[in-house]
């Protein structure tokens, strides 16, 4: 992706999610320069990493297959291991019109995916078979807004704003816009390095084409910015 196109959804993403209420962290507007110059009060911010996380998942084209997303808040995997700190996770996020977030799922983390506002978020869900293929016979018992509800595999669920659907261990997911939605977010500790089983393959992170200089940074380029010990 061109960082000129990262910084315009930058941008068009921010006054989207102000004209619903919703305000991102004072982090989010930090300069690249003023990165440079942050010291080890900020490790957990990137650590963790929070922030602004744009992605074509690899396939060039991120108005049909993209996804914006802002990690307000991470816990660390570690934590799960002894229930310390933080155990949580939560995300806001921008889905277009039709923009498909293709089907995957998480081999740990539950996550509640709610619709803040907007249009219709659009989710078509499948259980995992042992293979980590498709289940394309067997209905799913999904909790939406904590009501057992019974779907059939590969049903698709349309969530008005308001709604969420619950999306546990191993049960695969895609999801679309109708119109352009504000998406919430509420998990376990989200770890996208290694968390994330996707049907067919794709990239996570994007390759970037550097034809102009940052506007914020995204969660991937901490490592280029933030040098605390000078």
């Amino acid at each position: 992706m061109k960082r000129s196109k990262i910084n315009a959804i930058m941008l068009e993403a921010d006054d989207f999610i102000k004209a619903h209420g919703f305000h991102l962290p004072p982090f989010a507007y930090w300069t690249p320069e003023e990165w440079r110059n942050k010291g080890p009060e900020v490790c957990q911010i990137v650590k963790a990493q929070l922030g602004w996380d744009i992605t074509d998942f690899g396939g060039g084209n991120f108005t049909e297959t993209g996804l914006f997303l802002f990690t307000l808040r991470n816990g660390y995997p570690e934590n799960l291991k002894d229930c310390t700190g933080k155990l949580y996770a939560e995300k806001i996020m921008v889905v277009d019109d039709g923009q498909i977030t293709p089907m995957h799922f998480h081999w740990a983390k539950t996550e509640d995916i709610i619709n803040r506002g907007g249009g219709r978020l659009v989710v078509q869900i499948y259980n995992a078979t042992q293979e980590e293929e498709l289940d394309q016979t067997h209905p799913l018992q999904v909790s939406i807004d904590s009501v057992d509800v019974r779907v059939e595999a590969g049903e698709i669920i349309k969530l008005d704003p308001g709604q969420s659907i619950t999306l546990e261990p191993y049960r695969y997911h895609s999801f679309w816009g109708e119109g352009k939605v504000l998406v919430g977010e509420v998990s376990l500790v989200n770890d996208d390095n290694l968390d994330n089983r996707f049907l067919e393959p794709q990239g996570r992170f994007p390759e970037i084409e550097e034809d102009v200089p940052p506007l914020y940074l995204l969660c991937t380029d901490y490592d280029r910015y933030y040098q605390p010990e000078g």
